[in-house]
């Protein structure tokens, strides 16, 4: 069962890195979360692991409704998840987007990625998802995962180009993040 699980993660990371769309990413990324919490929870006869499983789960949901927000905004605004026409629309066409518009689009991307990369304020799941297997924590909580959220925030380069605010916002909690982390 470890490995399927295991395997399982992993074919769901590649989904969602491999993809050439938001919605590709968006499957990857809803697997790699139910793979995690299945993986954290794997030694479910301590009681401990199931909550820590459960923890890493609701965190993880949360970011997620920030990314599904950031979705349907991409969608309405451009009409297209595809990384290749998005950035077409805009370096091309050059669609106009309100400063606002594009705020919205980038901090509900970037609040996916906070819940998945364990940032503040959605940090506190992952000091606990460590209660798993060793290769959990060590290959899915310490290189893969929580790398995810930094991944989609790279591979939408060409929105948060546009939004200076938010480029301060992602700065400031990656600030935080690191000094925190770095004293607990």
């Amino acid at each position: 069962k470890f490995f399927v699980y295991l395997n399982l993660f992993i074919f769901a990371m590649l989904f969602l890195v491999l993809g050439s769309n938001y919605f590709m990413l968006f499957f990857g990324w809803e697997g790699v979360g139910i793979c995690s919490y299945l993986l954290i929870g794997f030694w479910y006869q301590d009681f401990k692991n199931t909550l820590a499983a459960r923890k890493a789960f609701i965190m993880n949901r949360i970011g997620d409704l920030g990314l599904l927000i950031g979705l349907f905004l991409i969608l309405a605004k451009f009409g297209t998840l595809e990384y290749g026409e998005l950035a077409n629309a805009v370096l091309v066409d050059k669609i106009s987007i309100s400063e606002w518009m594009i705020f919205g689009i980038t901090i509900c991307l970037f609040i996916g990625a906070t819940g998945k990369s364990a940032q503040i304020p959605l940090f506190t799941w992952l000091p606990d998802a460590m209660a798993g297997p060793t290769p959990v924590s060590a290959l899915i909580h310490a290189a893969t995962m929580v790398t995810a959220g930094i991944y989609m925030i790279a591979r939408s380069n060409i929105l948060y180009t546009l939004a200076p605010t938010t480029q301060v916002v992602v700065a400031v909690v990656g600030l935080a993040t690191a000094i925190l982390a770095a004293t607990i």
